[in-house]
């Protein structure tokens, strides 16, 4: 019997939509996972939130958003990168995402899901486009779309975007640097 190959794309896309329906069903994820302020992490030590914060959505219409672009990015990513380069990209985004979001969070704001990581793949993705001369002009809308959505709606972490789409640019350019 042939072993079942999964992408490491499917797999973050598996246990995050899991996780999910079980703070549905049996809930307590998101008061457990969700990123507070810089100044609870730091009193609490529950570093941990720095990427548990991706297993949790504000509702389905969020999580369907983020799971739709995980996988229309990471897809290509770790097509062009391999899992493991693939996975460095997407944790240093979720992390340099969750990082900025809750040094800028206000003391009693929490950020939930995983859009940190989800910029930081179009950040990878852009870069890549760049390097191999590809169009990057529907990137660039979509990312300055989101971001001008994070002033014009409330409850969208332009911060985790930023943070992440920042950490997932460098990260990329710097394992095609390594390539030569």
């Amino acid at each position: 019997m042939a072993s079942l190959k999964r992408s490491a794309t499917t797999t973050l896309i598996t246990v995050i939509a899991a996780a999910y329906l079980y703070d549905l069903v049996v809930g307590g994820l998101t008061n457990t996972f969700a990123l507070p302020s810089i100044d609870y992490l730091m009193a609490s030590g529950q570093w941990y939130r720095l990427l548990t914060v991706a297993l949790v959505h504000g509702g389905i219409f969020h999580l369907a958003f983020n799971l739709y672009a995980l996988m229309a990015l990471g897809n290509p990513v770790e097509q062009a990168f391999g899992k493991t380069k693939f996975l460095v990209i997407f944790f240093v985004s979720l992390i340099s995402g969750s990082l900025l979001s809750t040094y800028l969070a206000a003391p009693n704001q929490y950020s939930v899901g995983v859009s940190g990581a989800v910029f930081g793949l179009f950040g990878a993705f852009a870069v890549l486009s760049k390097k191999y001369g590809l169009e990057i002009k529907s990137i660039a809308v979509i990312v300055g779309i989101n971001f001008a959505m994070g002033f014009v709606i409330g409850g969208v972490d332009w911060r985790a975007h930023l943070g992440g789409l920042i950490g997932g640019s460098i990260t990329t350019a710097a394992l095609l640097s390594q390539r030569r």
